[in-house]
């Protein structure tokens, strides 16, 4: 393995938490995937107006006093994972004073979603659009949470004095979260991220992939000859990131490393990707390149993976060209697409395997795409190379890839 020690290294991990609909951490997730559980619920549960289809959902205990449908049930689920990964990287208040804090979202932008979603279609005179300025729902108040990062250091009580950031890129949100918490850490800017992404699921979401028609009504099979289409999920993920004299100097307890980060745009459609994954191989290219590593040197892929007829086929033709012979591992086969969590989350995991020296199965898969050439991992596989990817694909063209490592002894 060549690593050649670029600023990328420098970046280490000291605590990281996730929730999702297949476990409440990072171990438990990795179990429920190894044992194929997967937690659909019916979308009825999510609201009484929800087309019929299932989504990975999570228990009503991770919601203390009920869903709010709004950005609260968001920063709810963000609270939770930010507050497990700062106990576990047992960081002393002076320091996480001068902690940045960046986090990824979609609904979490705004806490009324859904009411400035519909103000925006339909006025109370039934005309079609409505003037956002004059929507109450889209007005300055004190529970609106667009700066969603900033309420939660507020509300978790983290005096965290630095940049407080956050990031709505769609799909690739989490990831490049990640991303620019580490750019943070390796100019200096910060010794310390609190960074991660969280989306809890609302009727805006859930209806708007159903009318894009790429969603199924059964389990999800990514990368599947016979899939159909993806099922949303809900969720979180946070990790502290420090620069490794800082974690060093204070003796942390090392989880893993960010060795590279990459982000492309495809500039090509709005929702679908370019047909030859142009930017997700510009994002993948420089985060190795970051990393100082070749593809020689991944242990497997975290794939996006959504289950989808388009995002697949590039996806999986580009995996296949630019790093053959690696495995390939689709995690949303049990945790669903968890939009703005998704790129934090995967990146959990992947580190979370990388550290079991074990590449989970990838559930839901049985069949071989012919226009896709390559089948995800269908049991269990050794993780023995110390180094993994994770890639994350969005609406608007947005491409990101993260380079994992496991930490050195």
């Amino acid at each position: 393995m060549r690593i050649t020690m670029q600023h990328g290294s420098g970046v280490v991990v000291t605590g990281m938490a996730c929730l999702c609909a297949a476990g409440d951490t990072p171990a438990a997730v990795l179990d429920g995937l190894q044992n194929g559980r997967r937690g659909l619920v019916a979308a009825s549960v999510l609201d009484s107006r929800a087309l019929p289809y299932p989504f990975f959902g999570l228990d009503e205990k991770y919601f203390p006093g009920g869903r709010k449908h709004s950005a609260q049930d968001t920063l709810t689920l963000a609270r939770a994972v930010c507050r497990s990964a700062l106990a576990e990287a047992a960081l002393p208040q002076h320091l996480l004073r001068e902690a940045g804090v960046v986090l990824g979202t979609t609904a979490g932008s705004a806490s009324h979603f859904l009411e400035a979603y519909a103000a925006s279609r339909e006025d109370a005179a039934g005309q079609s659009t409505a003037d956002s300025a004059s929507c109450p729902c889209l007005a300055p108040c004190a529970d609106r949470d667009d700066y969603f990062s900033a309420n939660l250091a507020l509300e978790m009580d983290v005096d965290a004095r630095g940049p407080r950031l956050t990031v709505t890129d769609a799909c690739t949100s989490g990831a490049d979260a990640i991303g620019l918490a580490m750019d943070l850490i390796t100019s200096g800017q910060c010794q310390c991220v609190l960074c991660g992404g969280a989306d809890a699921l609302s009727l805006v979401p859930h209806t708007g992939f159903a009318r894009l028609m790429i969603y199924s009504d059964q389990p999800c099979r990514p990368f599947d000859r016979d899939r159909k289409g993806l099922n949303l999920g809900e969720g979180a993920a946070a990790l502290v990131l420090e620069s490794a004299e800082h974690a060093r100097r204070r003796n942390a307890n090392v989880l893993g490393l960010v060795l590279g980060y990459g982000n492309a745009s495809d500039a090509h459609h709005f929702t679908a990707p370019h047909p030859e994954g142009r930017g997700l191989a510009s994002a993948i290219r420089s985060a190795l390149r970051q990393a100082g590593l070749a593809a020689a040197d991944i242990a497997f892929v975290n794939a996006h993976g959504t289950s989808t007829l388009e995002n697949d086929r590039v996806e999986g033709r580009l995996l296949r060209t630019m790093l053959p012979g690696v495995p390939v591992w689709a995690s949303k086969g049990g945790t669903g697409h968890t939009l703005g969590a998704a790129g934090a989350l995967e990146a959990v995991l992947t580190l979370e395997a990388l550290r079991c020296g074990t590449v989970p199965a990838s559930p839901g898969f049985s069949s071989v795409d012919p226009e896709i050439g390559f089948a995800p991992t269908q049991s269990p596989l050794p993780a023995v190379l110390p180094c993994a990817l994770s890639t994350s694909l969005g609406f608007g063209g947005g491409n990101a890839a993260l380079v994992m490592g496991r930490a050195r002894p």
